[in-house]
């Protein structure tokens, strides 16, 4: 409520000249068109607000209105961006729009999640990290956890060497209690050979572990965008443009249409950086 009143008071002094009190419609119509806060895409994409930021409720006459929503979702994609076609556009707004299912987004369900590109101290050196948050149920509400972790300087210590592909333990190594495990690990940048051929690191648990042992320290955010795939048959980005004009704020930035269930595995999987 607090953002709510902060937007209609700058509202009224953009809209107030001291001369004569005009009202400029203009810098209204502007100001209410941007999406200020994510929170603010979830009430107009589900239509739960009005055009100044004043809250719909349950039981009130334009809650969730069908036409209100088409209105707000008309604005609520990145003009700039070539690849998602009307056709593609128009699709999805008629899905969302369905009377007998409507798409709805909601805060506190799964299915969406936020990338946060992060800089962070290693060694000595600033290293690019990316964080996968999410939402997970607290006592008092919820909270934002970490879900996953991306960063090329952990990828790099468990790449296969590839040029001595010969390097194994014996099959009898047990013969020798191992002891073939200090020769094995003397090279470093193999090491990831002696582990099974289903093993996927775990960059979370290398990253809490940095963390502890002080050899990470964060140090800013660079950028930050959210994923969503709650919307049955589509997924979409969302991320904030700060550019003039009034296609500006937080926009849907990309759409991809699923056609199934194995096809949204898949793209979860690129989202996270799994199969690039």
């Amino acid at each position: 409520m607090y953002k709510a009143l902060s937007v209609f008071i700058l509202g009224l002094s953009l809209a107030v000249s001291t001369e004569g009190q005009i009202v400029h419609e203009t810098d209204e119509t502007k100001l209410y068109a941007q999406t200020k806060q994510v929170n603010q895409f979830f009430r107009r994409f589900n239509g739960e607000e009005d055009e100044k930021g004043d809250r719909y409720y349950e039981g009130d006459k334009q809650f969730r209105n069908v036409k209100l929503r088409k209105k707000y979702l008309e604005i609520l994609f990145d003009a700039g961006n070539g690849g998602m076609t009307p056709e593609l556009k128009t699709e999805f707004v008629k899905n969302v729009l369905d009377k007998s299912n409507p798409g709805l987004l909601d805060f506190h369900k799964p299915d969406w999640f936020c990338e946060v590109h992060a800089t962070f101290n290693f060694k000595g050196k600033h290293i690019p990290i990316i964080l996968f948050m999410e939402l997970e149920d607290a006592q008092l509400g919820s909270k934002w956890v970490i879900r996953k972790v991306n960063a090329k300087t952990f990828e790099d210590g468990f790449k296969r060497d590839t040029i001595h592909v010969g390097k194994f333990l014996h099959p009898l190594s047990h013969e020798l209690d191992f002891m073939n495990l200090r020769k094995a690990l003397l090279n470093t940048d193999s090491v990831s050979q002696f582990a099974n051929r289903k093993f996927v690191p775990d960059y979370l648990t290398l990253f809490l572990y940095e963390i502890y042992t002080g050899n990470l320290k964060f140090e800013t955010v660079e950028d930050l965008k959210f994923h969503f795939f709650q919307i049955s048959g589509w997924y979409f980005e969302l991320s904030q443009f700060n550019r003039p004009g009034y296609n500006t704020g937080w926009l849907i930035s990309s759409l991809v249409k699923l056609n199934n269930e194995a096809d949204k595995t898949v793209f979860r999987k690129y989202v996270y950086y799994e199969n690039r």
